[in-house]
């Protein structure tokens, strides 16, 4: 199948089987997800990656108690920066400088200017800003997964703030953002997996300006 064939397959999974993905698969989708785009390429977030089962135990409760947490393979945890600091912007910047092998006169200047537009605005802001970049990363690595033929159900149902103590995301200046278990289809005891895709038509959702 390519990539539209895939992408209608795929359906925010109700029910999983358990069965495990191979590694292979997890490590593609973590790549696609690792090289999204990010503002200003700085990649505000981190993914969490959990196949402990009592982690997933201790998540369901507070997570709608939704089985699919702790009926999937893996639990993908995206997790956005706390706040924008001079360090995390420096480190970026370095660590581009340092794979390119050169510095540039005008990436330079642009990494002065977001040291002095981002670090002073309130952390609540940044938050805001760094979680937006997360929801990009996050829709990659369900595109990926679907292209793999495994299974996924986007999550922004749960408790932030327990998920962030079951964790300890404070502790690393993360708060999380999003939730994507990935696994296999439980077909026999999903009601949506033969439900026709509804979206809007085309003409209603796309404005060609000429």
């Amino acid at each position: 199948m390519d990539l539209l064939e895939k992408l209608n397959w795929r359906f925010a999974t109700k029910a999983m089987n358990g069965q495990k993905i191979p590694q292979e698969k997890v490590d593609k989708i973590l790549e696609a997800a690792r090289l999204a785009p990010t503002s200003s390429g700085l990649q505000p977030f981190e993914i969490i990656v959990i196949t402990n089962q009592e982690i997933k135990e201790k998540i369901k409760p507070v997570a709608w108690d939704q089985p699919q947490i702790t009926d999937c393979s893996h639990l993908l945890v995206f997790a956005a920066w706390d706040n924008y600091t001079e360090e995390r912007i420096n480190t970026m910047f370095d660590l581009t400088n340092e794979i390119r092998g050169f510095k540039n006169e005008g990436w330079e200047n642009y990494r002065q200017y977001l040291l002095s537009t981002y670090p002073p605005r309130t952390a609540e802001e940044n938050f805001t800003h760094a979680a937006k970049q997360a929801y990009i990363s996050f829709s990659a690595a369900i595109i990926a997964a679907a292209f793999e033929g495994v299974d996924s159900t986007p999550m922004e149902g749960f408790s932030p703030e327990e998920v962030d103590k079951i964790l300890n995301l404070k502790e690393k200046g993360l708060k999380s953002v999003l939730l994507l278990p990935l696994g296999y289809r439980d077909a026999n005891n999903d009601w949506l997996v033969n439900l026709t895709k509804i979206r809007k038509p085309k003409e209603d959702f796309i404005t060609e300006v000429n």
